[in-house]
């Protein structure tokens, strides 16, 4: 029986046995935290302290601004040592708040008062999350408590937990469902609660037998819940195409998931509303993988929220000699770094750290039009013409041929064999389009 799947992906290689058998660390306390006070789609949060204030683990230090926001709570105890710009993973600098640590032990932390998952209405699963600051850890850090919040006339028929992890090298959602399955479960539970949804899919890819396993176990006498094992393939793990290999229904252009009657979690926004709901616990951990054949002690870590990224490198023992460049998230749709005093965010699925080897650096050449690009798109886009419009600027006709719909996912740069940059010319040319359209909302 073929494995359920979708049009289109790649194969890259996967590296998961570097970290795949790593259970999860606690990282000690760094020196000083950063907290951007927007790691969140949607508007950034507020500050609510100033410089010289003493803080404990928990509190809220900045509030959310409006629906599409989340709040921002301090990890670690310590003394507020300023407000302003600081370098951050995406490679920008944002308003964020520098805390100086004191060494706080964690039982002194601040819960929020724990909630019976059995009794907890819906909207008291909503305002938890909101309360919490649980933003999604698939990458795009969507306010979670929006997600459980779909307008009435959307109607939502299954929940679809995303345990593909398909990036290459991650290994963080793997590890949860290994480590912490009965609570992943309460979570999920909790997360069709809130939605008044009776089926609950968990997609988990054939290459994680072990937690095929172990869920599918967990699940057998839980009514409405099921696994499905999908064909290993990037980016099976993209909302539309989970939905697609899942459901077999097909998000429009322009669409969302709700549209199609489906809503996406990831495994560690569900295991993040089991803690806020049953253990009280604001989200003030990331938990990621560290990884890649330039680090010496590859692991899976939880690490405070805040924690510059050099010092998760020196927990890990430091770079190898032949290192070449640091990765935020997966090799795939990560972001490169040049500032190692950027911090951990709530999102943050990975550090990977690549030498000369796992780096591949071909001169770019003339596009041959093989259409490799064009067969791999799982959104079924033309790339090469995307990004010869982006490079032309001739931004209405990339405008016209739905340059807004590409998902970045880097099939089509991995595929191409002119090493052309089609994903970061295509960015480009979505961010013009989204810029024009902006400007005629206001007109």
């Amino acid at each position: 029986m073929s494995l359920r799947t979708f049009h289109g992906g790649v194969h890259p290689r996967e590296y998961k046995e570097l970290t795949e058998n790593c259970a999860f660390e606690v990282i000690p306390l760094p020196e000083e935290i950063i907290l951007p006070l927007a790691q969140h789609l949607g508007k950034e949060a507020s500050a609510q302290v100033k410089k010289g204030d003493e803080v404990i683990p928990g509190q809220l230090v900045a509030k959310a601004e409006g629906f599409v926001s989340a709040p921002v709570h301090t990890s670690v105890a310590g003394k507020v040592m300023s407000l302003g710009k600081q370098t951050t993973s995406s490679g920008f600098p944002k308003d964020a708040i520098v805390i100086k640590t004191n060494g706080t032990v964690e039982s002194e932390k601040i819960l929020l008062p724990p909630l019976n998952p059995e009794t907890i209405t819906p909207d008291e699963i909503r305002n938890r999350v909101a309360e919490a600051g649980i933003v999604g850890q698939g990458g795009a850090a969507f306010p979670t408590s929006v997600k459980l919040s779909p307008p009435k006339d959307k109607v939502i028929d299954v929940v679809i937990l995303n345990g593909c992890e398909c990036e290459p090298y991650l290994t963080r959602d793997y590890r949860f469902m290994i480590e912490r399955p009965d609570d992943l479960i309460s979570g999920f539970k909790l997360i069709m609660k809130a939605l008044d949804v009776k089926r609950g899919v968990i997609g988990i890819e054939n290459n994680k037998p072990e937690a095929i396993k172990i869920i599918t176990e967990k699940v057998r006498n839980e009514e409405g819940l099921e696994v499905i094992s999908l064909k290993t393939k990037y980016p099976q793990g993209a909302e539309k195409m989970l939905i697609k290999a899942v459901n077999g229904k097909e998000v429009p252009p322009g669409k969302l998931p709700m549209d199609v009657g489906a809503v996406i979690q990831n495994i560690g926004t569900a295991i993040a509303i089991h803690d806020a709901v049953v253990k009280g616990e604001v989200l003030t951990t990331a938990a990621l993988t560290v990884s890649g054949k330039g680090i010496k002690i590859p692991k899976n870590l939880l690490v405070p929220v805040g924690t510059p990224i050099q010092s998760v490198i020196d927990f890990c023992g430091g770079v190898t000699e032949d290192a070449v460049k640091i990765v935020v998230g997966g090799p795939m749709m990560g972001v490169a770094q040049f500032d190692l005093h950027a911090p951990v965010m709530k999102a943050t699925s990975g550090i990977l750290v690549l030498t000369k080897d796992e780096v591949v650096e071909n001169p770019e050449t003339p596009c041959l039009r093989c259409g490799q690009c064009v067969g791999a798109c799982p959104l079924n886009l033309i790339p090469t013409k995307l990004a010869r419009y982006s490079q032309l600027h001739k931004y209405e006709e990339a405008e016209d041929a739905d340059v807004t719909v590409c998902m970045e996912c880097g099939t089509c740069a991995y595929t191409c064999p002119a090493n052309i940059p089609l994903v970061q010319w295509i960015r480009l040319g979505k961010q013009k389009v989204l810029e024009m359209q902006r400007e005629r909302a206001v007109k």
